[in-house]
């Protein structure tokens, strides 16, 4: 099997750096794209530097997504991984990516977190919303069969974040499966707890992008609308208790609610318009087919 691996990186030349190192190492005759933002860091120069990346893509949006489909368009693999630019892939994680597409659509793998006091990791998971047993993946740390991207039309640029989640929920639809293998598995160093930290506009696109995955996919239906509030209710309930305890001001918790209604209003309505434009089971109406403008400028050394 041909593997393509699409690393998008947005200024974390340090970072990258490290990440491509590692995957040299573990999968050395796998085809390296880095789909390089906007960055002003010299991420372009040390890419260009190295003899162990096939292509760079340079692109003008800071989407993520937007990024992982220009990927997409210029990979030539049997199969496309994404790896995220934080992200070191462990000496067993080609093959069991490899192993896992011989059974399954995709394939995933846990993460391992480096913290001051050891070493976090993950478990599959996995939620049944209507008809559909959805397996959720990291988008960065995921692999597809070329064909599966195909159908899925890669990934919803619309969505600043959630787009993995996005199409997990697509692929359910689709009756893909998703293969979790514990050796398909990276590795992120030196995590610190201010790393899970919440800002008012991540609040407000974590909201927005739920309720625009779901309505888009599963329309307004109670079982999504208990969903979205339950979520909701949830991250209220914390807030409030940080308040209680002097951490947070009352002011602030007024504020990301009002955040939060606005981002489940706009979401909702714009996933019920995608669901319109896009009647087919992809669902996908901002995918990797409907525009061929996302490359600024792209270096080909294969």
């Amino acid at each position: 099997m041909e593997l393509s691996v699409v690393v998008p990186t947005l200024n974390s030349r340090d970072q990258l750096a490290a990440s491509l190192d590692a995957l040299a190492a573990a999968a050395p005759d796998a085809e390296v794209i880095v789909v390089n933002g906007p960055s002003a860091d010299g991420t372009t120069g040390m890419v260009r530097d190295r003899d162990d990346v096939d292509v760079l893509v340079e692109v003008s949006a800071r989407t993520l997504n937007v990024a992982r489909n220009a990927g997409i368009e210029v990979a030539s693999g049997d199969a496309v991984a994404f790896v995220g630019q934080d992200l070191l892939v462990e000496e067993t994680w080609r093959d069991a990516v490899v192993e896992g597409l011989a059974e399954a659509d995709a394939v995933t793998g846990p993460t391992h977190r480096t913290l001051r006091a050891g070493m976090t990791t993950e478990t599959p998971e996995h939620r049944r919303i209507r008809d559909r047993e959805v397996t959720y993946f990291s988008g960065g740390n995921v692999a597809f069969r070329s064909e599966t991207l195909t159908k899925l039309d890669g990934f919803d640029e619309y969505l600043e974040t959630g787009g993995a989640r996005d199409a997990a929920h697509r692929l359910a639809g689709l009756g893909g499966t998703v293969s979790w293998q514990a050796d398909a598995c990276v590795r992120r160093e030196y995590e610190t707890e201010a790393d899970g930290g919440t800002d008012r506009r991540d609040l407000y696109w974590k909201y927005r992008a739920l309720a625009y995955r779901l309505a888009k996919n599963y329309g307004l239906r109670p079982t999504t609308v208990r969903r979205t509030i339950s979520h909701a209710g949830s991250d209220a309930y914390a807030a409030a208790r940080d308040v209680a305890r002097g951490e947070a001001t009352p002011t602030g918790w007024v504020g990301n609610g009002r955040d939060v209604v606005v981002g489940i209003s706009m979401g909702a309505s714009d996933g019920l318009v995608a669901r319109a434009r896009d009647r087919s089971i992809t669902r996908n109406p901002h995918g990797v087919s409907k525009r061929a403008d996302r490359a600024v400028a792209r270096y080909d050394w294969r």
